[in-house]
C-alpha cells in the first residue's frame, strides 16, 4: 500500500537535509529502468503534485514527475531512516530512478522532491517481495515442464515454480531438497545444503549453475534444480525396494530480500520395484 503526504513537514524537511549531509550518494542515474511489470505505484492525488509516479520497474526505482515541477533533486529515505541515495534533476527532465538490486532492505521508503535545499512533497512506497511455491514435479514424471534437452539429462531434476506476490524484487540463491527423496541436498546425498558456493539452481540458457535467479514483482517464474535431486544412488537417500515405500520430504528456496527461507512439504511414494531405481514416483503437497 502506497500513502501520499504533502506539505513535509519541517522535521522531515530537516532529517532529509541531515542525511544527505552524512550519507553518500549510491547507485547512478538510469533513465532506461529495468523490465519488469510495475507493481506498487504511487500517483500525485490532483495530477498536478510534483510526483506524478513512482514505481518499481525490475529492479529499478523510477519516479517520474510533472514537465513543469519545479523540482531540482529527488532523495530517497530507507525503511531505518537513512539516506539510500539522491539524484540531481537535470532542466527538462521529467524521471529518475533508483537500482536497488536484491540487496535492499524490504519495508516503507520515502521518496522526497526537493528544490533549492527544501521539501517540496514527499511519497510513501513499501517495497516488500512476498515470494511463494505454486507448482513442482520432476523431469521424469513431467518432461513437458522442464527445459528442452535430453531425456536422460532432465528425468533426475525438478522444477519449481514461484511467484512474487509482493511489490518488490528477490533473488533465489538456493534450491533443496531434504528428506526422503532419492538424492537429497543435504550429507545423505549432495551435501551442498550448508556450502555458499552452490545453489542448486539450473540456467537453461547458459547450460550450467547459477549463483541466483532474479524475479520481480508481480512476475511468475520456473526454476529447475541441478544436482539431480531425483537421482537413485547407490548408498544415498532413498532407493527402490521390493515392497512400496512412502515418506515425505521438504523442498526450501533459500532468498536475498524477504523472509530468507520459504518451504514445502511433499508426501512421496516409490511403487515396488526388483530394480534399485526402476520404481515410480508419485509426489503430492502434504
Amino acid at each position: 500500500m502506497t500513502r501520499y503526504n504533502s506539505p513535509i513537514s519541517r522535521r522531515t524537511a530537516l532529517r532529509t537535509a541531515a542525511s544527505a549531509a552524512l550519507v553518500s550518494v549510491a547507485g547512478c542515474l538510469n533513465n532506461d529502468g529495468d523490465s519488469g511489470t510495475p507493481d506498487d505505484v504511487t500517483d500525485s492525488p490532483d495530477g498536478h503534485g510534483p510526483l506524478q509516479r513512482v514505481a518499481v520497474e525490475g529492479t529499478t526505482l523510477v519516479v517520474e514527475f510533472s514537465p513543469d515541477a519545479d523540482v531540482d533533486q529527488i532523495n530517497l529515505i530507507q525503511p531505518n531512516g537513512e539516506l539510500f541515495g539522491t539524484r540531481d534533476v537535470a532542466a527538462g527532465a521529467q524521471r529518475v530512478s533508483f537500482a536497488i538490486g536484491t540487496s535492499y532492505a524490504s519495508g516503507e521508503y520515502s521518496v522526497i522532491a526537493l528544490r533549492n535545499g527544501d521539501a517540496l512533497a514527499e511519497t510513501l512506497l513499501s517495497i516488500q517481495p512476498d515470494l511463494e511455491i505454486v507448482d513442482m514435479g520432476i523431469g521424469r514424471n513431467q518432461p513437458e515442464k522442464m527445459w528442452n534437452g535430453p531425456r536422460d539429462e532432465i528425468t533426475e531434476e525438478a522444477f519449481v515454480t514461484v511467484e512474487n506476490r509482493g511489490s518488490g524484487p528477490d533473488a533465489i540463491t538456493k534450491l533443496l531438497f531434504s528428506g526422503d527423496v532419492p538424492y537429497p541436498s543435504d550429507e545423505e546425498g549432495t551435501n551442498y545444503a550448508d556450502s555458499d558456493d552452490v545453489s542448486g539452481i539450473y540456467d537453461p540458457k547458459s547450460e550450467s549453475e547459477v549463483n541466483q535467479v532474479v524475479i520481480s514483482a508481480g512476475e511468475q517464474i520456473t526454476v529447475y534444480s541441478s544436482r539431480s535431486p531425483f537421482a537413485f544412488v547407490p548408498g544415498a537417500g532413498t532407493s527402490c525396494t521390493e515392497d512400496e515405500q512412502s515418506g515425505e520430504f521438504e523442498l526450501a528456496l533459500e532468498t536475498q530480500v524477504g523472509v530468507l527461507r520459504i518451504a514445502n512439504k511433499y508426501d512421496i511414494q516409490y511403487s515396488a520395484s526388483s530394480e534399485p531405481d526402476g520404481c515410480d514416483i508419485t509426489l503430492s503437497e502434504t
